[in-house]
């Protein structure tokens, strides 16, 4: 086996190899028998003498993992269209800011009196995000979107309850929404009831008018939309759907996950959204991928502001802030104030850019959408709404011959260099295929990218073979991803 190509480090082991000497420990155990001196060895029921530890030079375990980290993708080495994940580039200085001594060493539990500065950057990044989306209370307690999600929901229901409204237990969720949508709606006690979507890409209006009819009305807690939608494209009837659905006693909650597309251009509060929820690692570019770390901070107008998560950053008096719960909170989401490192470079990302930038990103992002788009058109036509502009991301319905699949394609692409988009999501088209270039994507990237999957489709027809059995230049070749998914293999032999 090629050493490059060695996937452990046990499997270099040399029996007596040592990278490090560590000093005696200078910190006394406590033992059920008495206290172990200074400078002792630890007892022998808290070592396990047994365990199977490589034993390696220093250089031979930086250079596996520095191999390792070759073999990773990231947005700092290639283009990563994933859609409705906005992979955006992530600026180096937001990095610097959140490494700043003051930040990086700040102790959670420090008293507000001590912890003014970082406070006070909560204050302005909520100040920011009221400013962004319209709203009047903002709240940064969200580690993620789904949490965010959750919150929105959970304040939905207390308000309802603080009115004695205790039957309002539908909601209302179009099938073209982000899946968390109907599980957080469960979680939150609610019952989901799917919308179905319309030609145009949009809700089916006559369905909406029929889920409000009558009694039905009186059982409605809200509306869940996602504003563009997971098809790329802004819902044009928005006004009228939150009319119907205040006049029907409702509430109407925004997925933000797609606000990249809107910011600087729509405020969601001026169309009549009572609570929404900011995916701050996505729009406002800061890492995420992973699983983490993110940020789903909240924004609410005033039917649902009291009851926002706390605590929330608030002006104290005589120039100094503090952490306090609103009136009716439903509660914390976690232990402290949120993922504090991504707040500040969310900060970071918006006082750069300021107003115009924030205007010029969304811009950016529907511009190259649309633009990538044009490029493939002809090979992978848009999903719905192709007779309007997509806003900062398209679903294609591509059908290339010969029995080729989506995953087909995304598997090739991998050869070509680019990570895959989407693939098979939404739901609600059939081979679908995701893609948001997002606005830090130049030209030529966008170019190169539509090339290869142009290529791709030509391919498709010629050779369908070098389809079905991508990738063909990675360190480990295609899956049975269904055999996998039955017979997982969690660790090493």
């Amino acid at each position: 086996m090629n050493v490059n190509d060695t996937p452990l480090l046990f499997e270099k082991s040399v029996p007596g190899r040592c990278g490090a000497v560590l000093p005696k420990g200078d910190v006394p155990f406590d033992t059920p028998d008495g206290e172990i001196p200074q400078g002792g060895e630890p007892p022998a029921p808290l070592l396990r003498r047994d365990l199977p530890l490589p034993e390696l030079d220093e250089a031979s375990v930086v250079r596996h993992f520095t191999r390792l980290s070759h073999k990773n993708f990231s947005v700092d080495g290639e283009f990563y269209p994933l859609g409705s994940c906005t992979m955006k580039y992530n600026p180096r200085i937001n990095e610097e800011a959140a490494s700043f001594r003051g930040f990086r060493r700040s102790h959670p539990l420090t008293p507000d009196a001590h912890n003014q500065g970082n406070i006070a950057l909560m204050y302005k990044l909520q100040e920011a995000l009221k400013a962004i989306t319209g709203f009047g209370a903002s709240s940064l307690q969200g580690a993620a979107g789904a949490q965010g999600e959750l919150a929105g929901m959970l304040m939905i229901r207390a308000c309802h309850q603080s009115r004695g409204d205790t039957g309002r237990n539908r909601v209302l969720i179009p099938d073209s929404a982000h899946g968390t949508n109907p599980a957080t709606c469960t979680m939150a006690g609610f019952t989901a009831e799917t919308l179905p979507s319309g030609g145009d890409g949009g809700v089916d209006m006559g369905a909406l008018r029929e889920a409000l009819r009558g009694e039905k009305a009186r059982t409605l807690a809200a509306l869940m939309i996602t504003n563009p939608g997971t098809l790329g494209l802004f819902e044009t009837n928005i006004l009228e759907i939150i009319r119907l659905v205040h006049g029907a006693g409702g509430l109407v909650y925004g997925d933000g996950a797609n606000m990249n597309a809107l910011m600087g251009i729509v405020k969601p509060a001026e169309l009549g959204f009572d609570v929404m929820h900011l995916n701050l690692h996505k729009t406002f570019s800061t890492p995420h991928g992973g699983g983490g770390p993110g940020a789903g901070a909240l924004a609410a107008g005033e039917a649902l502001a009291d009851f926002l998560p706390g605590p929330v950053a608030v002006k104290a008096g005589g120039g100094q802030f503090a952490l306090a719960a609103p009136k009716s909170s439903i509660g914390r989401l976690k232990a402290f104030n949120g993922n504090f490192s991504v707040l500040v470079r969310a900060y970071a990302y918006i006082r750069i850019l300021g107003r115009r930038g924030i205007r010029r990103a969304a811009e950016y992002a529907v511009l190259n959408a649309n633009y990538l788009r044009e490029l493939v058109k002809d090979k992978y036509p848009a999903a719905r709404g192709s007779e309007r502009p997509c806003m900062h991301e398209f679903t294609a319905s591509p059908d290339l011959g010969n029995g080729i699949h989506t995953v087909d394609i995304a598997k090739r692409l991998i050869d070509y260099g680019f990570h895959p988009p989407t693939i098979y999501f939404p739901l609600i088209v059939r081979e679908a295929l995701m893609v948001e270039p997002t606005e830090t994507e130049s030209k030529e990237t966008l170019e190169a990218f539509a090339s290869a999957l142009n290529a791709i489709a030509e391919e498709a027809k010629t050779a369908p073979e070098l389809l079905r059995e991508a990738p063909h230049h990675t360190p480990v070749g295609r899956l049975d991803e269904t055999a996998a998914a039955r017979n997982p293999v969690l660790r090493s032999p």
